[in-house]
Formats: C-alpha cells, sequence, structure tokens
C-alpha cells in the first residue's frame, strides 16, 4: 500500500469510527452541532472568501467559463445563505427512528420498521463550494459522517469551508473526523471514495454527464445517482402568452448555470406563429440565444440552426434549443428520447393535456404552469439537497434528510420461539 492510500484509508477508518459517535447523538445535539457549524460559518466569512478568490482566480486563468464560476463563487451573501440553509436544516424533523410501518405477529411479538443512518456518506461534485456545506450538514442531521472530494476547481474554498466546520464540531465535543475530505489528494481521493467498500456506505456525484458517469460506471461502493439536466418546457396550444413568456424566461435565465435550467422548448404547432415570436423575443432580450428549427427560424430572426446535437445538450449557459411539434405526443416522445429525466414542465389550460404530461412523462421532476426552477431541496422546504436523484430505486428528485437513511427491522418479545 502507498504512503498515500495508507492516509486515505486512515481517514476512512476514522470517519467509519465517527459515525457510530454520530448515531448515538441525540436529535437536540445534532441540532446544536449545525447551529454550531452556521455560527462558524458566519464567523470565519473573511477567510472563506479569500480562500473562494484563489479558486475564481485559477478557474479565470484555466478558462474553465462563466457558468463554473459562476457556480463556484462565493461572496458574503451566497456564505450568509449557507449559513441560513444549515440553520434550517437544524430545524427540520429528525428522520432517524421514524417507524415506517409495524406490525404485531399472532405470537405477540412487535416488529417496527425504522429510518437509521447510513453510516459514512461520500460525496464527489465539482466547482461547487455550497456543495460541501449541503452535504456535510445533511449527513450530520441524519446521523451519517460525510467524505467530500470536491474538486481541483474549488479546492482552496473547501479545504477551509472542512477546517471551519470539523472546528465547529470539536468546539461542542463531536468527534470532528465525522466531516472529512480526501480533495488533497486529487483524483487518488476520488478514486479511493469509489473503490472504499466496507468504510464508505453510499456514494453521491454530483457534476457533469461525465462525472456521473465514471463514478457509476467505476465505483464497487452503492451509487446514488443524480443527473445532468437537459430540461424541456412545453408550450401547449391553449398557453396563455404571459405564461409562456414569463414560465419560459424564468426557467432559462433565473440562473442558467445550474442543472434545473431548461434546455429546450417544445411548441404546439397550433400556436407556433403566436408563441414562437413572443418567447423568443422575451428570451433574446434576456440575452438568449436561440438553436431553432427550419419552422421556428422562420418566424423569429436571429435564430441559430438547430442540430441534432443541440437537442441532447445540456447547455448550462444562455442557450436554448426551441423547436416547434405537431402533437402533444410529439412533444413526449420528444423528452422520452433526449430528456435526462430531471424536471420537465408544461404550460397549459387544457386539464387533460395536463394531466396525461404528468403522468406520462417520466422524469424525477413534472410540473404543469410552474418554472423549472422550483427542483430544489431548498425550494421543497429541505433545507438543502445531497443532490437531484434521477434514477429509480431508493431516491428520486430532491434529496434530503430521509433519503440519506436506510432502514432496519426491529423485533421485540417475550421469549417466543418460531413454531
Amino acid at each position: 500500500m502507498t504512503m498515500t492510500a495508507s492516509v486515505i484509508e486512515e481517514r476512512f477508518r476514522a470517519a467509519k469510527q465517527a459515525s457510530r459517535h454520530v448515531a448515538r447523538l441525540t436529535s437536540a445535539q445534532k441540532a446544536e452541532a449545525l447551529v454550531a457549524i452556521a455560527d462558524a460559518l458566519e464567523a470565519q466569512s473573511e477567510r472563506i472568501i479569500a480562500a473562494n478568490a484563489e479558486d475564481l482566480q485559477r478557474g479565470r486563468d484555466n478558462n474553465i467559463g462563466d457558468s463554473l464560476l459562476d457556480r463556484l463563487a462565493l461572496d458574503a451573501a451566497r456564505v450568509s445563505a449557507l449559513a441560513d440553509a444549515t440553520r434550517e436544516v437544524a430545524s427540520l424533523p429528525d428522520p432517524v427512528g421514524e417507524i415506517v410501518r409495524g406490525s404485531r405477529l399472532a405470537n405477540g411479538v412487535r416488529l417496527e420498521q425504522i429510518r437509521v443512518p447510513f453510516g459514512v456518506v461520500g460525496a464527489i461534485y465539482e466547482a461547487r463550494p455550497n456543495v460541501t456545506v449541503d452535504i456535510a450538514a445533511l449527513a450530520l442531521r441524519s446521523g451519517n459522517a460525510s467524505v467530500l472530494r470536491g474538486g481541483s476547481a474549488a479546492l482552496s474554498s473547501n479545504m477551509v469551508l472542512v477546517d471551519v466546520m470539523r472546528e465547529a464540531l470539536a468546539g461542542i465535543g463531536i468527534d470532528r473526523d465525522a466531516i472529512q475530505t480526501v480533495d488533497d489528494f486529487g483524483r487518488d481521493g476520488a478514486n479511493a471514495l469509489m473503490t472504499g467498500r466496507g468504510f464508505i456506505d453510499v456514494l453521491v456525484p454530483r457534476g457533469s454527464a461525465a462525472l456521473i458517469e465514471t463514478v457509476v460506471t467505476t465505483s464497487t461502493v452503492p451509487v446514488i445517482e443524480t443527473g445532468a439536466g437537459n430540461v424541456h418546457v412545453v408550450l401547449d396550444s391553449t398557453a396563455p402568452d404571459d405564461w409562456a413568456r414569463d414560465i419560459t424566461v424564468n426557467s432559462k435565465t433565473h440562473r442558467p448555470s445550474v442543472c434545473n435550467s431548461a434546455e429546450s422548448v417544445l411548441i404546439l404547432r397550433d400556436a407556433a406563429e403566436r408563441l414562437v415570436p413572443l418567447v423568443g423575443s422575451a428570451l433574446q432580450d434576456a440575452g438568449v440565444t436561440i438553436h431553432g428549427d427550419e419552422t421556428v427560424r422562420g418566424l423569429l430572426g436571429g435564430v441559430v440552426e438547430a442540430t441534432e446535437e443541440d437537442w441532447e445538450t445540456e447547455y448550462l449557459t444562455l442557450d436554448i434549443a426551441m423547436k416547434v411539434v405537431d402533437t402533444l405526443d410529439e412533444a413526449m416522445d420528444h423528452i422520452a428520447r433526449y430528456s435526462t429525466h430531471h424536471t420537465e414542465t408544461i404550460v397549459t389550460t387544457d386539464v387533460r393535456n395536463a394531466e396525461r404530461f404528468l403522468s406520462e412523462v417520466d422524469s424525477a421532476a413534472v410540473y404543469v404552469n410552474t418554472s423549472t426552477r422550483f427542483t430544489d431541496g431548498g425550494e421543497y422546504g429541505f433545507g438543502a439537497e445531497v443532490g437531484i436523484s434521477t434514477q429509480k430505486l431508493h431516491a428520486r428528485g430532491p434529496m434530503g434528510l430521509p433519503e440519506l437513511t436506510s432502514t432496519k427491522w426491529v423485533g421485540r418479545g417475550a421469549g417466543q420461539v418460531r413454531r
């Protein structure tokens, strides 16, 4: 075993040991720990922002792009928001010990299925220092230790954030090893997380499609798969002008660098002459470049010709693909082919079409007459999120506290034996 591998394994063992300590904490103790972390984040805000400035400068030097720079950036307001989100997580109901179901056997044995922590939650993510705090906080509130790998782009920020959180735990007598990082080991740290079976109980990747695919295909540790967001807005022929315009523009431009930002607009042909100029012009006025099919280009100027690649692209920039379809069935077929099964919305006043869309579109979050930007743990009342799961086993959609627990069966008897 190399020196690097030995040190990483030592951290994994420490996290595993700490997970037992955290699992024994009361709900009040875990809440106290999170409040201590929130207070420490605010107290150390200048230090955190200074470290983040190093990451931002390195990102500019490496031309990582505006969308990644936006995700990477921390200022006083964002650090304060992280602290507020951590306090909100502290105030949420503790899922540990919750009885999922139960029964009493004929012989009197009482059975209960209860929520329990996973143990050690690993996370691999890119250029998002806020995720460092979100996952550590959610893991701690749900009784888990965490081991984090936040990527080279946010190395300085993440190292300081982890140090601040560990010191906050130690200050109130909680094992600081409940929050660990392997950022300082680069790719070796990520590879160790993916192969840390026996130490890491579950691994959550967040980031690009390439990162997620690598983790899913390489990992020997159970993975909860989060997904890239090729997100669709469908404008039905009955869509009111203001709803169509406002929902589409908000879905695309509110924060284009995140996974719940819209990347494609599908407009039913009956409404194309009305909605393509209206919605397209509003998008262009907001600085969006439209990649359109032939019909869209015939109804609106300044549109780039769409290619096959555009229909499957998660831009994460001020770009959007726009297509005119003949029917709702064609729109849903397009989504089934190109979507990453993250979030889709339809704008319509036709109740039948709305219910068909909700029933037939197979994505983690499906909406009627609202922005795609609501697919978010904070908006759902989770305080923060581990990620948006696009798989179908264990968790789907924004993952909060219950999604960081498993269950076990507890039986209580009085001398019964099986006959």
